[in-house]
């Protein structure tokens, strides 16, 4: 087993370029995929809907999801 799948799930709140950890873990869900996003590589979150994305084309499909 990896570190990762050892880790609880971290809370979050989302600013504007930052984030703040409310319960401490390893990582959060993709809003959009489910998948595993480890706090040292969450680069991509919205702050109006608190959610973290794996990545660009998953935050870009969310707005995109939005904006429609």
């Amino acid at each position: 087993m990896t570190q990762l799948e050892n880790a609880t799930e971290a809370q979050l709140h989302y600013g504007d370029g930052e984030f703040v950890v409310l319960k401490p873990g390893g990582f959060v869900r993709c809003a959009v995929s489910g998948q595993r996003v480890p706090l040292e590589a969450l680069r991509y979150w919205s702050a109006q809907r608190q959610e973290g994305y794996a990545g660009p084309a998953e935050a870009a499909s969310r707005i995109g999801a939005a904006a429609a």
